[in-house]
């Protein structure tokens, strides 16, 4: 009795953990054309007793960086993050680059957030460049010089896998993390480009057919079990 016990228990305990790898991989699958998304995984472990436990762990390789024919694109190539602001003053960061003009022609997140500090491009300047160190130059006209207005930071730290996700494909700093650094005199911003996903659709889908029949095994398994607990308890009745 008390072996049948155990079987239902671990195996109660190891399918909710594989409910919750399922989900993370259909995150990761509904988020495949999510500009810089970092593919999550839920690595599980068998302990000594026989049941699961498990980690969720970031991949936080870049993906690939893509044309676009938005001047509001920017991508970031090589480490690091764009602080965002939101409304209330609240700092998180994001690698998703695909930004707008937004109220009194701040550059902002596609949800209102504004980028660094605060950088205003004219909403009547005839274009403005997104220079690889951050700078953002506005031309008044054809051949006119151009006017800063305004630089987009690149903040890097010691440990990204310490952030915690947010809303909207940013990132909250944590403890974890450790400070924010922000880089200078580098060439990382790429406008008229996004950071793709580094999901690989190939591998999450292998993984979602195997996961599936993982759990089908164990669910059989779990009412072969019960079926036994419930035969037992009649005999004993009996």
């Amino acid at each position: 009795m008390y072996n049948l016990q155990g079987i239902i228990s671990k195996g109660t305990n190891n399918a909710l953990l594989q409910f919750e790898k399922f989900g993370q991989i259909a995150n990761n699958l509904a988020n495949f054309q999510t500009t810089g998304y970092k593919n999550v995984t839920f690595e599980q472990v068998l302990r000594e007793d026989g049941y699961l436990t498990g980690s969720v762990r970031t991949d936080y390789q870049q993906g690939s960086i893509r044309i676009t024919s938005n001047p509001y694109d920017v991508a970031i190539d090589g480490a690091g993050y764009i602080p965002v602001v939101s409304p209330s003053g609240e700092v998180q960061y994001t690698r998703d680059g695909a930004f707008v003009q937004g109220k009194n022609g701040f550059l902002t997140t596609r949800d209102g957030w504004l980028v660094g500090e605060g950088i205003q491009i004219p909403t009547n300047c005839f274009k403005f460049e997104i220079k690889k160190n951050g700078d953002v130059m506005a031309y008044d006209s054809r051949g006119a010089k151009a006017k800063k207005v305004g630089t987009i930071p690149l903040i890097r730290f010691d440990n990204p896998a310490g952030m915690e996700s947010a809303d909207m494909n940013r990132l909250k700093p944590t403890d974890d993390a450790g400070e924010a650094r922000l880089v200078k005199d580098h060439d990382c911003f790429r406008q008229n480009n996004l950071e793709a996903s580094n999901v690989s659709i190939y591998r999450s889908a292998n993984d979602l057919l195997r996961l599936n029949a993982s759990m089908l095994a164990s669910m059989q398994m779990m009412k072969l079990a019960d079926s036994m607990y419930n035969k037992a308890i009649n005999i004993r009745e009996a």
